[in-house]
């Protein structure tokens, strides 16, 4: 007979298994059908999935389950079947396990942070059906996964403790702010929910493991009860229609050991994590001694009531994580000399005057644009068109925005593009957008209307008088129009192939993603040599050792070369943004041999760390020859 689970997470740090949902997709499963239901059509097939994550070291399983409710069935036309759909999945994860595993009845949130036409009647009544058909088929847990806010985690809890003793365990998906997002702060959900009888308290889903290691290190420490981590491998790239995502089987087991010393005792993964995941996981925690949950702090008291559900405790917590332009414009000066564009992020709270004092330092060291982005990463900040216009008015310095395709139709884009034009900002980036659901709002939509190479087709097709229905505008807009370029690939002739579908629909300058390694700035060179518009080689200052880590691991679209991680490893605060630049200008001085184009981003808001390196290029730049090729 297998101890029981609450004796085990006392002294031992158990491996989970990965994702199902996602693996399956990588394994050949069609889009748009509901996983759940493979439990009754194909069920050698979810066994499958079962086995290996077995055969990678899982000691818990979860069941198929995630979406087998009464409300997400129903979309599929699967609502009378939930029993069936649920028993089915704790039998085939029953026997994979074997004698020696443990099976989880996984049980997903209905809201799923969205604002959904389902009572609270109704969903406890949902939940309910749900977790009696699990419990019918003898799961050694319950596992809510996947809840945002803690209204409705309690309802679900609440009708499981009404069933069942059996261990719970409750994982919410939160940003790295540590709120649901009904208001509370984890620590306070996480108390409210031991009162309510659950035994393990995690996160998973939502972001990669640097993102969930932030809000576990806002814990100030190991608690005296057990955590649980299914992690993202890393976050998503949204590529030819595909979610891709790139944290490494290696990474994710050193990170294992982090969420281990920090109080996890259940480790597991969420979306696009695979049996390597879970592989690297199981050996990086093989020998682990864990330390007695005892010797933990306490989680902390709820000192008062706090009105569950209330749209004014989001809002409240919401507050709380609180030139001239010229036609021709970089596209001309980047013919002529070296060239700089530097990212500063806009702020995600309503003070701007960090963002206006790096503009004005970033200004005064000589930039010759600003770039904003358009909520990178999918994370709400303020408008870039405001800001631009401040930068642009304020400053005298040219705003350069990104528009995604991910927040606007195509009523709202072409609505947007036309506010620039009247603002006078006329340098635009086109990006397709980091999906909505990895980023602090994951209930907003995708809205992908359009995609990069239409959204450059028709901006320029507004520089011809034409609206985007085809109508005519009585003038024409002035914009100029880049492309986003990711080199850091397997294959760059490839990624080049698709560059120049981007210069076929009308881009006049490319912008890559930062480099790291002077061998590939030199095979950028000479992949693009052919290319008649310039491009900007990205260069971004990394700010400590665990940047540099998540950044290599997490980010899409971001590769870093093994000598510049060991030259980071271990360093922070001044000592590590030291490093981080010095990195940096030994990348430009390969960058400015090759290229006139320089892009630099800036970390965390450390504007001075770019002011050092335009100082930098425009010191150099005197020393060096001053003709290089337009195309550069």
């Amino acid at each position: 007979m297998k101890p029981d689970l609450r004796k085990r997470w006392e002294n031992e740090v158990l491996v989970g298994d990965g994702a199902m949902g996602t693996y399956l997709y990588q394994l050949g499963s069609p889009v748009g059908i509901s996983c759940e239901e493979l439990n009754l059509i194909s069920p050698d097939v979810i066994s499958d999935v079962h086995r290996r994550y077995i055969e990678a070291g899982s000691q818990l399983l979860e069941t198929n389950s995630f979406s087998a409710n009464y409300y997400k069935l129903s979309k599929f036309g699967l609502e009378a079947q939930v029993e069936e759909i649920n028993r089915a999945a704790v039998r085939i994860a029953r026997e994979a396990a074997g004698s020696e595993g443990y099976v989880a009845g996984a049980v997903g949130s209905i809201r799923g942070g969205k604002r959904v036409n389902v009572s609270v009647q109704e969903m406890g009544t949902y939940f309910e059906q749900q977790i009696s058909a699990l419990l019918t088929e003898g799961v050694d847990a319950l596992l809510f996964e996947t809840y945002y806010d803690l209204a409705e985690m309690r309802i679900a809890v609440g009708r499981a403790r009404k069933l069942t003793q059996v261990p719970i365990i409750a994982q919410f998906a939160v940003d790295q702010v540590g709120r649901t997002m009904d208001g509370y702060k984890i620590s306070e959900a996480f108390s409210i929910l031991q009162d309510e009888g659950v035994d393990v308290f995690g996160f998973n889903c939502h972001s990669g493991p640097k993102g969930i290691m932030s809000v576990m290190s806002g814990l100030k420490g190991p608690l005296n009860v057990p955590l649980s981590v299914f992690p993202n491998a890393g976050l998503a790239d949204y590529v030819d229609g595909e979610y891709v995502y790139g944290a490494s089987p290696e990474y994710f087991g050193e990170c294992a050991l982090s969420f281990a010393n920090l109080g996890a005792r259940l480790i597991g993964g969420c979306c696009g994590t695979t049996p390597e995941h879970i592989a690297a996981t199981a050996s990086a925690l093989q020998g682990y001694k864990a330390e007695s949950l005892s010797q933990g702090k306490p989680l902390p008291e709820v000192r008062e009531a706090i009105v569950v559900n209330s749209d004014m405790a989001v809002k409240e917590a919401n507050n709380a994580s609180n030139g001239a332009s010229s036609a021709s414009g970089i596209t001309e000066l980047v013919k002529e000399r070296h060239t700089i564009i530097v990212e500063l992020d806009p702020p995600r709270d309503l003070d701007i005057s960090k963002f206006m004092e790096g503009a004005a330092a970033l200004k005064a060291a000589g930039v010759d644009a600003l770039t904003l982005a358009d909520n990178s990463l999918a994370v709400t900040r303020m408008s870039n068109m405001a800001l631009g216009h401040l930068v642009l008015t304020e400053l005298g310095l040219r705003p350069l925005v990104h528009i995604a395709c991910r927040d606007r139709n195509l009523i709202g884009t072409q609505s947007h593009m036309m506010g620039f034009d009247a603002l006078g900002i006329d340098h635009v980036l086109a990006v397709t957008g980091d999906p909505a659901r990895f980023g602090d709002l994951p209930g907003a939509s995708s809205v992908y209307d359009l995609t990069s190479f239409e959204i450059i087709r028709m901006i320029k097709q507004l520089n011809e008088g034409v609206a985007f229905s085809g109508k005519p505008l009585k003038q024409k807009a002035n914009f100029v129009v880049g492309a986003a370029f990711n080199p850091n690939v397997k294959h760059l002739n490839k990624a080049v192939e698709r560059l120049e579908k981007k210069i076929a629909s009308g881009a006049d300058y490319i912008m890559t993603q930062p480099v790291y390694d002077p061998e590939l700035i030199v095979a950028i060179k000479e992949a693009t040599a052919h290319l008649d518009i310039p491009v900007f080689i990205g260069i971004m200052p990394l700010a400590s050792g665990k940047n540099a880590e998540y950044l290599h691991n997490e980010v899409p679209g971001i590769q870093l070369s093994e000598t510049v991680r060991k030259r980071m490893e271990g360093l922070q605060g001044q000592q590590g943004r030291d490093m981080g630049v010095e990195i940096a200008k030994e990348l430009l001085d390969t960058a400015m041999e090759h290229f006139n184009g320089i892009y630099l981003m800036t970390p965390f808001m450390f504007y001075d760390m770019n002011v050092t390196l335009t100082n930098y290029v425009r010191e150099r730049a005197k020393a060096m020859t001053p003709h290089l090729s337009h195309s550069s």
